[in-house]
């Protein structure tokens, strides 16, 4: 019997709790043993919920019970997320998390920590919610070269920018719209401005170079400059737009950014709409694959996590292999990025436009106060240096090649 406790029985520690019980003969099967939840952490109880027996508040309980092996962290944030996972580590208990904050933070030191006590700190739900990408990127895909991940990480601006295209709608009017059902937070800085998406691409980024790439070292752009106007242009160029995360091991160095490109129609990432996800990875043998579904919500989230658990099961007293080391890498200054430019002037900056950038590809959709066009392929310095010459733009957003 493999004893369990999860921490935070909020949507995803409850669902945790959900699925191991609906699915209980299979997991069963799967795991070679019997699992069982024994303890729920929270500070909160539920009365009436028929898990309430099992909810504990001090979290020593949980620590000293030698019975409980794996532990299910669902409470988010990094303290006391960091300090409980660590102590459990330090004891030889694993830890199955879908804490993307903590493991873009402390990922490094928590896996080396499992690695020396024997144990295993795991994190499949982290980045794509029920989405599998990090065992692809830990077993399945060790015989290459991983060179260059692209991802729509975050199901909230997907779903504002799919909506924006779709029905022409402004920004603000979707947010709310998004708020409104569920699928945005009331605070929703951490999805529209990016910061979610980076650090899902900097755990991506550090599996593919098996080195630690800080969150805090990629350039991050939300969605909030987007508007109904952009995506006019986008479809008259039989493009979209969507909020991409992405990492790049090149000659000139590792690059990794976020933000909002331009897609042609070719790309299997243009299909990717509303709340779903997906990872697009390019090996050198392989060349690309695509892993797509839903990126977050209860149970895809809570699957993810159990299907850690069903692994911890299948290797008692043994660490399994996870190649993300604790040295930096040094993410190359994203002013050396090549790429084009899609790119939006008064109309009055018209021909100082066309002076700065010389060969351009102009773009009509008959708003005639703007004169819209795009660059060739030019530096993120160069194209800033050719801006601020023509006096400033309304908006540019990059193209994906």
């Amino acid at each position: 019997m493999i004893q369990i406790a999860v921490l935070g029985y909020g949507t995803v520690g409850s669902g945790v709790v959900e699925v191991i019980e609906t699915n209980k003969t299979d997991i069963n099967k799967k795991a070679g043993e019997d699992l069982a939840v024994k303890y729920i952490l929270d500070l909160r109880d539920f009365p009436g919920d028929p898990y309430a027996h099992k909810v504990v508040h001090d979290y020593n309980i949980i620590l000293n019970d030698p019975e409980v092996t794996v532990i299910c962290e669902t409470m988010g944030g990094t303290k006391p997320a960091y300090d409980f996972t660590k102590q459990a580590l330090l004891l030889g208990k694993s830890v199955c998390t879908s804490n993307k904050e903590l493991v873009a933070v402390h990922g490094p030191e928590l896996i080396r920590i499992a690695k020396e006590n024997h144990c295993n700190y795991l994190f499949e739900a982290s980045v794509g919610g029920g989405i599998p990408i990090i065992r692809p990127l830990n077993y399945s895909l060790t015989a290459e070269k991983i060179d260059g991940i692209t991802g729509i990480l975050n199901g909230t601006t997907n779903y504002i920018l799919t909506k924006m295209d779709k029905e022409g709608a402004d920004f603000e009017d979707v947010l709310k719209e998004a708020q409104d059902k569920g699928y945005a937070e009331r605070n929703p800085e951490a999805d529209v401005e990016g910061y979610d998406a980076c650090r899902k691409i900097a755990i991506l980024s550090s599996l593919m170079s098996g080195k630690n790439v800080r969150y805090e070292d990629i350039y991050t752009e939300g969605i909030t400059k987007i508007s109904a106007a952009d995506f006019k242009y986008a479809r008259q160029m039989d493009k979209s737009i969507k909020l991409l995360a992405m990492s790049r091991d090149t000659e000139k160095g590792f690059f990794a950014m976020v933000a909002p490109f331009m897609i042609s129609r070719e790309h299997p990432l243009f299909s990717v709409n509303g709340v779903f996800n997906a990872v697009y990875v390019h090996g050198n043998m392989l060349g690309d694959s695509m892993y797509y579904g839903r990126g977050a919500g209860k149970l895809p989230t809570a699957s993810a996590v159990v299907s850690d658990v069903v692994d911890c099961a299948r290797h008692p007293g043994k660490t399994i292999m996870c190649f993300w080391d604790e040295e930096k890498v040094d993410v190359a200054d994203i002013s050396k990025a090549e790429r084009k430019f899609f790119v939006r002037v008064r109309a009055d900056q018209r021909e100082s436009a066309m002076a700065a950038f010389g060969s351009l590809a102009e773009v009509n959709v008959g708003i005639a106060e703007e004169f819209a066009f795009m660059t060739q392929v030019m530096s993120e310095k160069e194209f800033n240096e050719k801006i601020e010459k023509t006096g400033g733009c309304l908006n540019r957003i990059r193209i994906m090649a």
